[in-house]
């Protein structure tokens, strides 16, 4: 009976829940100004508006700015907190958020009330506020790996993307134009890396000046090797100097600090081996070599062997 009605009660909440979600993400996507645009874009021309055409050419190139900075991400300064750590792992859109909240919410009540259901309300209420909080804080560990590991992806595909780059510019394309080649080009490889290098060339396109685009990748990524290309492009930028001279010392040095972490992983290895090789390894290997040597001394001095006295 006890149980029954914990069902009942948990599906009443999630159902409330999803339903409270739901209504929640409908309202925001009808008022973001995303949606207002488009709304205004597909909306029929009145009489008006179609014997001003002049004016609507004149106003073209605004809409078109418009329309373009509606998929631009907003500035890391625009952002709140949450977004900000969901813009580390990728996630730019405003759903993103929703959805990670309603995961850490969806979490913590799995958490708590999964104890209850399999040891009771009497038994398991400290169980089930240590489930509430574990569930709760899973969404945020998960995000806080995928934020590493995408961090590393980056990190790890700097230098070709580097090397790319001094090639087009060498080649004679500007430095936007390297920057969208080199995103094209290793969309296969490196799809991270291309991605912000795609959004940086959406932001210059947008209007916002080069070293604000610069800025924001840095901020988006907070890769140390990001932050030393974007401060050495923002000084070539404003002093005028080489960016190819300056690009290929800074591929240098970025394939030399790959190379280094790469040996440094190797390094580590074998004291990583250590626990493996003792705990599971090692017991292993002494069952198979000295196990029938203990066989055969229990028997020999147990009760009943040759060498305790037994008949």
């Amino acid at each position: 009976m006890e149980i029954s009605l914990a069902l009942t009660m948990l599906a009443i909440f999630a159902s409330v829940a999803l339903v409270a979600g739901s209504l929640t993400y409908v309202s925001l996507e009808r008022s973001s100004s995303q949606t207002r645009r488009l709304r205004d874009l597909l909306r029929p021309r009145t009489a008006r508006e179609k014997g001003s055409e002049l004016t609507q050419l004149n106003e073209a190139p605004g809409k078109v700015l418009g329309a373009l900075k509606t998929f631009v991400p907003k500035s890391p300064k625009e952002m709140n907190k949450l977004q900000r750590r969901l813009a580390l792992a990728g996630l730019y859109k405003g759903s993103h958020a929703i959805v990670y909240s309603l995961a850490e919410l969806g979490g913590a009540l799995v958490g708590f009330f999964l104890p209850i259901l399999v040891v009771g309300w009497a038994n398991g209420m400290l169980w089930a506020f240590a489930g509430a909080v574990i569930g709760y804080l899973t969404p945020s560990l998960v995000l806080d790996r995928k934020v590493k590991h995408r961090q590393k992806l980056i990190q790890n595909g700097l230098p070709d993307a580097l090397d790319l780059m001094i090639v087009c510019l060498e080649a004679g394309l500007a430095l936007d134009g390297a920057l969208l080649k080199c995103a094209d080009e290793l969309h296969g490889a490196h799809p991270e890396l291309a991605e912000e290098l795609r959004l940086v060339n959406v932001e210059t396109r947008a209007g916002k000046p080069r070293i604000e685009a610069f800025k924001n990748f840095a901020t988006r990524t907070k890769v140390d090797d990001v932050r030393s290309l974007v401060a050495m492009l923002i000084q070539t930028d404003r002093f005028g100097t080489s960016v190819a001279a300056a690009l290929r010392t800074h591929a240098e040095v970025s394939r030399t600090k790959r190379r280094q972490r790469a040996e440094e992983r190797a390094a580590k290895i074998g004291v990583k081996l250590v626990f493996p090789l003792v705990f599971c390894l090692f017991p292993a290997f002494y069952v198979v070599t000295l196990g029938s040597a203990v066989i055969k001394f229990v028997r020999a001095f147990g009760s009943g062997g040759a060498l305790s006295g037994g008949g």
